[in-house]
């Protein structure tokens, strides 16, 4: 078996979290191997996929408000410096239902932190935003600054910019690590085509390949879910449905959110709940018809105007979700010198630049970790608190 390096630090994964980890880790000075089993934002992944939404409005969870801001700066500035318009300001509409306890929560830490934000009553909606039937729906919250990532393209974009930096980007799958030495130090991982890559760390930011490569660890920790999203084409000459006429959307009393019409791709909608268990690998991507009936009566209720339009396009991704959605940042229990980073639990992509910086600061340091990302705090049964 032949091996490369040793790197300061090698990163297994090149989607969203382990390709801006590299990319700051490049940053700090540090010889950085990145590897991916299929390549950056390839359709396997999490991070893969036409399109994600960024925005600040979390309830209370000031870190993640702060995160999506400190992020959307980076995600700017890197496409500034490589003139790639990969970020639409659409604004972001938080529509308010009976139950929006979070809606509300998210008024106070908006302000709190400065995010510039507006509270909508029911006639500003239907004024601006005419497109949609608000039927139950009282107020909303709108964000003009935040809007919508073309994601496939930008993390394969901070990839490149990582390899820029020095990065060594290598094609391979990893195999399956052993984690039964107690208090061990990894010394190198082996690749299926044999061989293998040696490192002082290792951050495996894996996205739903966490579990298979620890099972011990985090193969209830970490719960991998199937998630189809459709792509309805708008009427011929009705701009209602793209920007600027139209912002992204989230419904979170239907647990549903969109993306308007960007690059005639289509309108995207995509109901936000948990899924079926999915394998990355193995899983087929093809949408179900029940997934689309659940879209057509959603769109009969918000979007009538669309309820008979044809689906343009579809896609089937998938979360890797934690118990209750916080993000896992942690060393392995076993494995001194192994960092597990991961569930991003379908709100992940757009803190990409936040956790890479957080990471590759606590690689270099050290330091301890905010508990809220703990590897204990990962529970074995599911209750969702973080949207």
């Amino acid at each position: 078996m032949s091996s490369v390096g040793p790197y300061d630090v090698a990163v297994v994964g090149a989607g969203v979290f382990g390709a801006w980890t590299a990319y700051h880790l490049a940053d700090a000075g540090k010889r950085v191997a990145l590897v991916d089993s299929y390549g950056s934002g390839n359709s396997r992944s999490s991070s893969g996929g036409e399109s994600r939404v960024i925005r600040c409005a979390y309830g209370a969870s000031e870190i993640y408000t702060r995160w999506s801001a400190q992020s959307l700066g980076q995600w700017k500035a890197l496409f500034r410096a490589h003139s790639a318009s990969y970020f639409h300001q659409t604004g972001v509409l938080f529509l308010a239902s009976a139950r929006s306890g979070e809606t509300e929560a998210s008024l106070a830490t908006l302000a709190r932190v400065g995010i510039p934000h507006e509270r909508l009553d029911r006639g500003e909606l239907e004024r601006r935003f005419p497109q949609f039937s608000f039927g139950s729906v009282r107020w909303a919250i709108f964000e003009p600054e935040s809007g919508v990532l073309l994601a496939r393209r930008s993390v394969q974009l901070v990839a490149d910019a990582a390899r820029a930096r020095g990065v060594n980007y290598i094609d391979g799958e990893v195999r399956r690590v052993n984690e039964s030495r107690s208090g061990g130090r990894l010394a190198c991982v082996d690749l299926s085509d044999k061989r293998s890559i040696r490192a002082n760390q290792f951050v495996f930011a894996c996205g739903p390949w966490l579990p298979k490569l620890f099972p011990k660890a985090l193969g209830h920790r970490i719960f991998p879910t199937r998630q189809e999203v459709f792509y309805v084409g708008p009427p011929s000459g009705d701009g209602r449905f793209a920007p600027p006429a139209m912002p992204a959307w989230v419904d979170f009393g239907e647990e549903i959110y969109g993306v308007p019409d960007i690059e005639r791709k289509g309108f995207k909608v995509s109901p936000d709940r948990h899924g079926r268990p999915f394998d990355p690998d193995d899983g087929e991507r093809i949408v179900s018809a029940a997934g689309a009936r659940t879209v057509r009566r959603y769109l009969a209720k918000r979007f009538p105007t669309l309820a008979r339009q044809p689906f343009v396009w579809s896609e089937v991704c998938q979360y890797e979700n934690t118990a209750n959605g916080d993000f896992l940042i942690d060393r392995h229990p076993q494995r001194s010198n192994v960092w597990l980073v991961g569930g991003g639990s379908g709100h992940g992509f757009k803190h990409g630049p936040a956790v890479g910086q957080y990471v590759a600061e606590h690689v270099v340091s050290g330091a301890e970790i905010d508990p809220l990302f703990s590897i204990t705090t990962k529970v074995t049964r599911q209750r969702r608190s973080v949207f």
